[in-house]
């Protein structure tokens, strides 16, 4: 399991120091992501995409479960109003809660995907300003190391703490 671990930094210069610490540290470059305001340039520095910027994940998730409750709720009632061909009432729930999970699915995350993540609401006001804002995805075990490295490396850090848990999938 994963965490992930946040850092304030004041400039692209620091972040790119902490950037290269981490490297050394063997973190990989693929779990660390940096989201600055639109004037900052990041030039190299592993930049955030679409799923640490946005709520995509989220919205799919609550697409999910409200989609396949409506198409599970819309087929019990064409069922019990005859409007099914008998023998096929088994099939045509599975399968109108399946397409209403997957309709629900897209239609929320193509929504989610404009709202900006809710779990990064604290740090939009130090981004505006113009501080960096670093993200690290660590192992449980690695979490004191990566801090003290932060901690004892570079004091111009702001530590703000860590997520308690990182979803599997990104």
């Amino acid at each position: 399991m994963k965490r992930r671990l946040y850092f304030l930094l004041p400039d692209v210069k620091s972040a790119r120091v902490v950037h290269n610490d981490l490297l050394l540290a063997k973190i990989d470059e693929r779990h660390q992501h940096v989201i600055a305001n639109d004037k900052t340039d990041l030039e190299d520095l592993p930049e955030a995409d679409l799923r640490q910027k946005t709520d995509i994940f989220r919205g799919m998730q609550i697409g999910i479960v409200l989609g396949g409750l409506t198409g599970m709720i819309l087929s019990a009632i064409a069922v019990s109003m005859n409007m099914i061909v008998q023998g096929i009432e088994v099939w045509s729930i599975t399968s109108l809660t399946l397409g209403g999970a997957f309709l629900g699915a897209f239609a929320s995350s193509m929504i989610a995907i404009n709202v900006r993540n809710t779990h990064l609401k604290q740090f939009r006001h130090d981004i505006e300003i113009g501080k960096i804002l670093y993200m690290v995805d660590v192992r449980y075990k690695r979490i004191d190391e990566i801090l003290d490295l932060v901690r004892g490396q570079h004091p111009e850090a702001d530590i703000r703490g860590f997520d308690p848990n990182i979803p599997a999938f990104p």
